[in-house]
């Protein structure tokens, strides 16, 4: 079949938009990681969830607060990464290997590498909670339980533990950060020397939101004032760090998010605020800008959270930092929906049409 010769004017015209059409699929091939929590009696099962974060949204990564098996089975064949967590209780029982061992044989050998678990987080805020017991168990058990990880074939699964920003002493200017005396060299320290042996992440739970004031406001939910539009938890641990010679180490965040609904003495708590730092927060995270302490760094990231949970106590705030609502539509619009993409690119057949 002999086909007519294409008018260089219309293949000019169908290449420049499928170029267009491919820096729009880039520049909305984001990634994020979400908490995913069930403090809820309205949210759909696991599996449901697993399959929507996977085919209708840009979330990559999900990180659970237990070991819960339903939840982590949910997942397999997915290829979203998973954290799993190892609750705070755990702990002192295993900081010796053979309880590790077991420990790791019956809550992710029977679900790895089906489900893409990448991190064990070993409790959440241990240091937070003060009790000597767990704290001087913590770094043995991530050892431990890094060790049997490895000698169960699964040593490409890192171990980590997240910490509040109540580690620190110091965080504002950003570049005085410290942390507390007496945790900085005796705890935080070894650490982070076990972080850099191990290529691991030292994770923190940085909260703008429970930090603000009327006068930062605008910086807390990324909104930029002058400066940087990246609020400064971040540059105040990587110096605290730095003073104890770890720069080099990776850092994660295992929280943050601002919720969209509180009471009526929460004027600062809105959908737009809400929208504000998580939208410009994803943004931040995949431009790779980094911050003005670290450029160019970029930080594993996971919001909270997935759902509104309806359970959990406290004030109204604590129930409404969802992304998404229990019938899994969205809250307020980041861009983490493939709905857009999917709508530009079904227009792709029909300039492959014109051109064949």
């Amino acid at each position: 079949m002999v086909r007519a010769p294409v008018p260089a004017a219309l293949l000019a015209g169908a290449s420049a938009v499928l170029l267009l059409l491919c820096s729009f699929q880039v520049a909305f091939s984001l990634s994020i990681g979400v908490n995913y929590g069930a403090l809820a009696d309205n949210l759909p099962p696991p599996a449901q969830v697993a399959a929507f974060l996977k085919e209708n949204t840009f979330i990559d990564r999900v990180k659970l607060f237990d070991a819960n098996p339903v939840f982590i089975r949910a997942f397999a064949g997915t290829g979203v990464s998973m954290v799993v967590t190892v609750a705070n209780g755990d702990i002192p029982g295993l900081a010796k290997l053979p309880a590790a061992r077991d420990w790791i044989a019956a809550h992710i050998a029977p679900f790895y590498p089906a489900t893409n678990i990448s991190l064990l987080a070993v409790g959440n805020e241990v240091l937070a909670t003060s009790d000597k017991n767990l704290i001087a168990h913590l770094l043995p058990a991530m050892r431990s339980l890094t060790a049997a990880l490895a000698q169960a074939g699964m040593g490409k699964i890192r171990v980590t533990t997240p910490h509040s920003l109540g580690i620190l002493a110091a965080s504002e200017p950003p570049s005085t950060g410290r942390f507390r005396r007496g945790y900085d060299r005796a705890i935080l320290a070894p650490m982070l020397q076990f972080h850099r042996q191990t290529k691991t992440p030292f994770m923190v739970n940085p909260y703008p939101y429970f930090g603000y004031t009327g006068r930062t406001l605008n910086y807390a939910i990324f909104k930029p004032t002058g400066g940087s539009s990246t609020p400064p938890p971040m540059d105040a641990v990587y110096s605290g760090m730095k003073r104890l010679g770890y720069g080099d180490v990776e850092i994660a965040v295992g929280e943050t998010g601002w919720p969209s609904v509180g009471d009526a003495d929460q004027p600062a708590v809105s959908v737009e605020n809400a929208a504000s730092y998580n939208g410009n927060l994803i943004r931040e995270v995949n431009s790779g800008r980094g911050t003005p302490l670290m450029p160019g760094r970029r930080f594993e990231t996971y919001i909270f959270s997935l759902f509104n949970e309806n359970q959990k106590p406290g004030p109204t705030a604590e129930r409404n930092f969802g992304l998404f609502r229990a019938d899994l539509t969205p809250v307020y619009d980041v861009g983490l929906t493939r709905t857009r993409v999917r709508r530009f690119s079904s227009l792709m057949p029909v300039f492959f049409t014109v051109i064949n």
